[in-house]
C-alpha cells in the first residue's frame, strides 16, 4: 500500500512523537509512504477564521501536488485532516470553487483523490484482521479510554466514517491489539484546547472532567490522534492536578504509538519517553493485570452460569411471542422520554428497536444527562436519514 503522506506542521515539532510513531508504524504495517515533496500549512485553524477561499486554498495545493502522483493523502493530525476533507468536500461540490482553485494553484485539481485519517487507514484500508496478525506484544491487560475529540468524527458530511457521538474504530484498533478499552461518555467532548492561551480557566475545567470519567471508568491511560488534544491532556495533566486537588496520572498516548509498539517497537523509539506524564512502566505492568483480568473474569462467568441456572428454576421463560412486543415497548418508551415530539420519538424508536446495543447506551447516558442523550438522538436519526438518502440516490443510478 502505497500513499502520500502529510506530515503538517505539528508532527515535525509539538507533536514530535506522533510524526515518530507514525512513520515506525507504517514501516511495521509495510505501508510506503511518500511525504507529499515542498508541502505547506494546512490553515488549520488560523486560515478559516479569517478567509473562507484561503482556508480551502492551502489544503487544495497539497491534495492537488497528491493527486498528481496518484494518491490518496494520509493526514495523522486531526486538523489536518478535518481541513483536507472540508477541501475535498467543496471542490467537489461546487464547480465555481473547483475553477476558482485551479486559477489560484496554477494546476489541475478535482478531488479525484481522498485524506485518510490513522483511524480509516488502520480500520478501512489496513484492514483490523491484517492489523491483528502483526501484533507480537499484544496489550493485554491495558485499560485505555479511547478519545476522539472534535474533529476526527465531525461533521459527518465532511468525515462520515464514523458515529459522530459514539464513535468506535479507535475502540476497535485497541481490541485488535489486545487491549480492553473502557465504555465512557466523554470520548467526543471537546477537550477545550482552542481556549488554552486566552481562557485558560475554562480549557483546564474541560480537561479535568475528561480525564476525570476517565478515571472513573477505569481507564490506565488514554490514547487519540489528535496533537492539540494530546497536549493538552499531557502537559496540563500536572497543572488539573494541581487545582482540583486529585492525581490522575494517566498516561497519554496517539493511536500509532501503541500500533507500534503492539507491533514490535520499543516504546523509545517512538517517542513515549518523551511525555510529560510518565509512560513506560505501563507496559511493565500489563502481565500482572492481564492475569488478573483473566482471573476476574472466569469469576464473573462461573457467577453468571450459577446465577442463570437458579433464575431458570425459579421462573417461568417468557413465550417468545411475547418478546418483541416487549423490546418495541421498550424502545418507545426510551424514545418518549428524550423527545417531546411523536414523531422523532416513533423513529427513534424504529432504530432503537433494530439496535438494542445502541438502546442501551442512550438509556444511560439519558440518566446522566439529557441534553447529551437529545445530541446523541439527533445524531442517530441525522445519520439515519443520510444512509436512506443514500441509498435512494444509489437506486436513482
Amino acid at each position: 500500500m502505497r500513499l502520500a503522506y502529510y506530515p503538517g506542521c505539528s508532527l515535525d515539532a509539538t507533536s514530535i512523537e506522533y510524526g515518530m510513531s507514525t512513520e515506525k508504524m507504517a514501516k511495521l504495517l509495510d505501508i510506503d509512504l511518500w511525504e507529499i515533496p515542498d508541502w505547506n500549512c494546512c490553515g488549520a485553524s488560523s486560515a478559516h477564521q479569517t478567509d473562507h477561499f484561503l482556508a480551502i486554498s492551502l489544503p487544495a495545493r497539497n491534495l492537488a501536488i497528491a493527486e498528481k502522483e496518484g494518491l490518496d493523502v494520509l493526514a495523522p493530525c486531526a486538523a489536518c485532516y478535518n481541513r483536507f476533507r472540508a477541501t475535498e468536500y467543496e471542490v467537489r461540490n461546487n464547480a465555481k470553487t473547483r475553477s476558482r482553485v485551479q486559477e489560484v494553484l496554477g494546476m489541475p485539481y478535482e478531488a479525484s483523490r481522498s485524506t485518510l485519517s490513522v483511524l480509516e487507514l488502520l480500520t478501512e484500508r489496513y484492514g483490523l484482521d491484517n492489523l491483528a496478525a502483526k501484533v507480537t506484544n499484544p496489550l493485554k491487560g491495558m485499560t485505555p479510554a479511547c478519545y476522539y475529540g472534535c474533529l476526527l468524527v465531525r461533521p459527518v458530511a465532511i468525515t462520515g466514517f464514523d458515529d459522530p457521538e459514539d464513535p468506535q474504530s479507535m475502540d476497535r484498533i485497541m481490541k485488535a491489539l489486545g487491549a480492553s478499552p473502557v465504555d465512557w461518555a466523554f470520548k467526543t467532548e471537546c477537550c477545550g484546547a482552542g481556549l488554552g492561551v486566552t481562557q485558560t480557566d475554562i480549557c483546564l475545567e474541560t480537561t479535568y472532567r475528561i480525564l476525570r470519567n476517565a478515571k472513573e471508568m477505569g481507564a490506565d491511560s488514554i490514547v487519540t490522534a489528535c496533537p492539540v488534544c494530546h497536549l493538552n491532556l499531557d502537559m496540563r495533566q500536572k497543572a488539573i492536578e494541581k487545582k482540583y486537588q486529585t492525581e490522575f496520572n494517566l498516561p497519554v498516548f496517539y493511536v500509532t504509538e501503541l500500533v507500534a509498539i503492539a507491533c514490535g517497537a520499543e516504546p523509545a523509539t517512538v517517542g513515549t519517553n518523551r511525555h510529560f506524564v510518565e509512560a513506560n512502566s505501563i507496559f511493565r505492568e500489563l502481565p500482572a493485570k492481564a492475569k488478573a483480568m483473566e482471573e476476574a473474569a472466569q469469576a464473573a462467568k462461573a457467577g453468571k452460569a450459577a446465577k442463570g441456572a437458579a433464575k431458570a428454576k425459579a421462573e417461568k421463560t417468557p413465550a417468545k411471542s411475547e418478546e418483541p412486543e416487549v423490546a418495541e415497548d421498550a424502545g418507545l418508551t426510551l424514545a418518549k422520554k428524550v423527545y417531546d415530539d411523536e414523531d422523532k420519538a416513533a423513529q427513534l424508536a424504529e432504530i432503537l428497536k433494530q439496535e438494542p446495543a445502541r438502546a442501551d447506551k442512550l438509556a444511560e447516558i439519558l440518566e446522566q444527562d439529557k441534553g447529551k442523550a437529545l445530541k446523541v438522538a439527533d445524531a442517530l436519526l441525522a445519520k439515519k436519514a443520510k444512509e436512506k438518502s443514500a441509498g435512494e440516490e444509489g437506486n436513482k443510478a
